[in-house]
């Protein structure tokens, strides 16, 4: 073996152990999979989606519970849509698989103006085509493929743009209580991943064969993101800690905390009382006896 070929499997090694510890530590933190667990893993056939069912196969095999996993794929009828490719590519992987075919491609181009983003309508329509599925087949956990990078694109979004602090959660229970959505990826840098799809070679299906324009808001965060990821290191780390540390009372929320209602309890009085007795005690020590005994008079009350 070369020395750059060992190179480069080292390294692929070593991204791999990193990927596959980093959705370890998610799956545990919130305690996403569990014994006894049917998990969908939706697949679009882009990098992200290929990574998670990669990892999550893995974890099946070393985990220390028992669950079972299917691969869907929801084909839209987008025209040119490769559709050979993921079932040919998930048969010879040996996981389950099943591809939903529904033509919410024409819907979204009825509704949607021409020149208008897509991405909204086209999202919703295929959540619920993916909801449903779950629904009717008995699955217990939807794992999607965001991963950190799209939570904190997601979290300035809402900042910028929504007037709301609001993220991606990695683990979420669907608005209808009917689902239980999972993000394993959800400590997952996107470079880390898109340098595990250039060492595996997924067969990418890229997103661009409906015509819809970038989301420019979202592309806007991700170049500010990837601007800050180069210029200070370790930045995005903090600012991902920072969503995992909430303190509710140092914000201006009235629903999340009871501002109107903050009082001042009797124990706390008496402490107040107390400190400002000890200042006259110590005040009076430096000027005389007569005003120290003021001060011990007050702590005897």
């Amino acid at each position: 073996m070369s020395d750059l070929k060992q190179k480069s499997t080292i390294q692929f090694n070593k991204l791999q152990k990193h990927l596959r510890h980093t959705v370890g530590d998610a799956i545990a933190d919130y305690n996403m999979i569990e014994n006894g667990d049917k998990v969908m893993v939706c697949l679009s056939g882009g990098k992200d989606s290929f990574t998670l069912l990669d990892i999550l196969m893995h974890l099946q095999k070393t985990a220390p519970v028992e669950f079972e996993l299917i691969a869907v794929n929801l084909d839209q009828k987008q025209p040119g849509f490769p559709e050979h490719v993921l079932p040919e590519y998930l048969a010879a992987l040996g996981v389950p698989y099943h591809i939903i075919e529904k033509d919410t491609y024409s819907i979204v181009k009825r509704v949607i103006p021409e020149g208008n983003t897509t991405c909204g309508l086209c999202s919703r329509l295929r959540r619920g085509t993916l909801y449903g599925y779950a629904e009717a087949n008995n699955v217990t956990k939807i794992a999607l493929g965001h991963h950190r990078d799209d939570i904190l694109e997601t979290f300035f979004l809402n900042i910028f743009y929504g007037g709301k602090l609001k993220a991606m959660p990695p683990k979420l229970l669907s608005d209808d209580k009917k689902n239980i959505i999972i993000r394993p990826l959800a400590y997952t840098r996107e470079k880390d991943i898109e340098r595990l799809a250039a060492f595996k070679n997924y067969p990418i299906i890229p997103c661009n064969l409906c015509g819809s324009q970038e989301n420019l808001q979202r592309q806007a965060m991700k170049v500010m993101l990837k601007t800050w990821d180069k210029q200070f290191p370790g930045r995005l780390e903090t600012i991902f800690t920072s969503l995992k540390n909430v303190a509710p009372s140092q914000l201006a929320d009235t629903q999340l905390f009871d501002f109107s209602g903050l009082a001042r309890s009797q124990q706390a009085e008496e402490q107040v009382m107390t400190f400002i007795a000890r200042d006259s005690v110590y005040a009076a020590s430096q000027s005389g006896t007569g005003a120290a005994n003021a001060g011990l008079d007050v702590l005897a009350q």
